[in-house]
C-alpha cells in the first residue's frame, strides 16, 4: 500500500530512509513511475456533473494533499509531491519557495519579530533582514549572545541561528539558544542548510522553524534554486502557504521536478559527502602528507570543533554525520585567490555532487580575504586529496605579505 500524507502531529522520530524518499509521495502519483515534467500554469476544472471528490470548489481542497490543481501559484503535482517527501524526512510540515532567501524572508513575514538575534552566517540572510527592517519601525537586530528583551517584547524576539555556520562549517548549540529565547516567549529559527537530514534534526533540540536553501543538498546537483521552510503544525503551514500564494514566491514547475528527482537520492549522496568531507577536513587540519608547511593556517569543521565555554560539542546534535562544507584559511590572499584555479577536480563554484571550492571574498565582501570554502561532493576521496595536495603545493610558492 502506498504511504499516505504525514500525520497532523509530529512523531518525534525523524529519519531519512530510501523508502520515504522514493515512495513518500506515492499516494499522489498516477500510473507513471517517473513523474512527468509539466510546466502548465493552469489546469482544467472538473465538469459540474462529475461526482468525484475533485469536483468540490477549489477553496474546499486541501492544498497539501489534493491531486487536483487549479493554478501553479497555488499548487502543482510535482511541487506538492516534493513537499510531502520533505515533510516526512523532517518530521514536520514543509513548504517550498523560489529560493532560500525567499524562504527566509517568508519566515520573517510570518513570525513578525520586533527583535532579531543573529550573529554571523550567510550574508544573504543579513540582506533580507535589512529589507524586513525597512518595512517596519524600530526593529532591533542584536547578537545571539546579547541579552534578549523580556516581557511582552520578549514574545516578539526571533533567534536566527545558522548551524553549521556558513562559510566555516562550525556548529552551534541549538538547545542552548532555544532555551534562551523560549524563556521569554520568543521563537528560534534554524538555518540547517549545511546539515540536511540525516545529519541534523533541529526540531529535536527545540527549533520552532527550520529553513533550508534547497539549492544545496536537497537539490544537490547545482541545477535549481529552491528554499524550504518546515514548521511543526498544520495551521502554521497554512499561514505560510497563504502568504506564499499572494507574495508570489512559489517554486517553479521545472525546479519542483528537479527537486523531486534529487530527493530520491538524498540518503545516498549526503552520507557519502559527509564522510569524505570529514576525512579531508581532518587530513588538512593535521597537515597531511604532501601539504606544504605553513600554507594553511586554520581549518574549520564541526568534527574538529573544540568545546565552547559551556563545554558543549556538536557530536550529539550532528547525529547522522558531519557537514560536507567547511573552510580553510591560507597564509596570503594571493594563495586564496589562486587555489581554486590550481585544481582539476574541485571547481571554482559552490554546492552539488561535484566537489567545489571558492575564494569566499569573491561572493561575500565581508569574508576574510584568505578564507577558502570547500564543498565536498561524491568523488573518490583519495582523488580529492591528490587534487588539493597538488593545488596547495602550487600556491605555496606564491609568497606575498601575510594578512
Amino acid at each position: 500500500m502506498a504511504p499516505g500524507p504525514i500525520d497532523k502531529t509530529l512523531t518525534g522520530k525523524p529519519s531519512v530512509n530510501g523508502t520515504d524518499l522514493v515512495h513518500g509521495d506515492a499516494f499522489m502519483a498516477g500510473s507513471e513511475v517517473a513523474p512527468s515534467i509539466s510546466v502548465s500554469t493552469t489546469f482544467r476544472f472538473p465538469h459540474p456533473s462529475d461526482n468525484s471528490p475533485s469536483a468540490v470548489p477549489f477553496d474546499k481542497l486541501d492544498p497539501r494533499t489534493s491531486t487536483r490543481h487549479v493554478y501553479s501559484r497555488y499548487t502543482t503535482n510535482v511541487t506538492s509531491r516534493a513537499e510531502q517527501v520533505l515533510s516526512k524526512i523532517n518530521d514536520g510540515f514543509a513548504l517550498t519557495y523560489a529560493s532560500g532567501l525567499a524562504a527566509g524572508y517568508a519566515a520573517l513575514l510570518a513570525l513578525q519579530p520586533t527583535c532579531i538575534a543573529i550573529t554571523g552566517g550567510y550574508h544573504g540572510c543579513h540582506g533580507f533582514i535589512k529589507i524586513y527592517c525597512k518595512t517596519r519601525d524600530n526593529v532591533k537586530v542584536i547578537g545571539i549572545d546579547d541579552d534578549y528583551p523580556t516581557g511582552e517584547e520578549g514574545k516578539r524576539v526571533v533567534c536566527w541561528l545558522e548551524t553549521p555556520l556558513n562559510p566555516t562549517g562550525e556548529s552551534r548549540d541549538i538547545k542552548y539558544y532555544a532555551d534562551k529565547v523560549h524563556k521569554f516567549g520568543g521563537k528560534i529559527l534554524i538555518d540547517s542548510t549545511f546539515a540536511p537530514p540525516p545529519l541534523q534534526y533541529p526540531f529535536k533540540w527545540g527549533a520552532d522553524v527550520i529553513m533550508h536553501s534547497g539549492s544545496k543538498y536537497f537539490g544537490g546537483h547545482s541545477d535549481l534554486l529552491c528554499g524550504v521552510l518546515v514548521v511543526k503544525t498544520l495551521p502554521e503551514w497554512n499561514v505560510l502557504w497563504s502568504d506564499r500564494t499572494y507574495a508570489g514566491s512559489m517554486l517553479g514547475s521545472m525546479e519542483s521536478w528537479l527537486l523531486l528527482r534529487s530527493l530520491r537520492t538524498l540518503h545516498l549522496r549526503v552520507p557519502r559527502q559527509s564522510e569524505s568531507a570529514t576525512t579531508i577536513a581532518q587530513w588538512l587540519a593535521k597537515g597531511g602528507d604532501g601539504i606544504p608547511e605553513g600554507v594553511i593556517t586554520k581549518v574549520w569543521h564541526s568534527s574538529i570543533q573544540e568545546k565552547d565555554a559551556r563545554g558543549w560539542v556538536p557530536k550529539e546534535q550532528m547525529e547522522g554525520g558531519w557537514n560536507a562544507t567547511f573552510a580553510i584559511l591560507l597564509s596570503t590572499q594571493e594563495q586564496a585567490q589562486f587555489l581554486p584555479h590550481s585544481l582539476k577536480i574541485l571547481y571554482r563554484a559552490l554546492g552539488g555532487v561535484d566537489s567545489l571550492i571558492e575564494h569566499r571574498l569573491m561572493s561575500d565582501p565581508g569574508s576574510h580575504p584568505c578564507l577558502v570554502r570547500i564543498s565536498v561532493g561524491v568523488e573518490d576521496v583519495n582523488d580529492l586529496k591528490d587534487d588539493l595536495r597538488r593545488g596547495l603545493q602550487t600556491v605555496s610558492k606564491k609568497a606575498q605579505v601575510k594578512l
